[in-house]
């Protein structure tokens, strides 16, 4: 069974642009934070995306991942959240 370790939960909400998606997988990537999983959506101009990462290859803390997303997210004019995988899962129990 996968360890929820290192996975984090990232959601993207806002006004659709140009380079969201690029934007926030460049960061990723250049930070060896593994996507593993991403659902991205468009509604009415609105752009919502949720991914699950792996950070376990990464030497980016939680906390730096957090504030370098939340600065891209500004950018960008969207709002980028991250959440421990643990922690959004017990938000989330029914």
């Amino acid at each position: 069974m996968e360890s929820n370790a290192k996975k984090t939960i990232i959601t993207v909400v806002g006004k659709d642009t140009v380079g969201i998606i690029a934007k926030v997988c460049t960061y990723l990537a250049e930070n060896k934070i593994n996507i593993l999983d991403i659902s991205q959506t468009i509604v009415s101009g609105y752009f919502n995306m949720m991914m699950i990462v792996d950070r376990s290859g990464s030497e980016v803390s939680f906390a730096d991942c957090q504030e370098a997303l939340n600065k891209i997210g500004e950018g960008l004019g969207v709002d980028i959240k991250c959440q421990r995988s643990e922690i959004f899962d017990m938000m989330h129990r029914i």
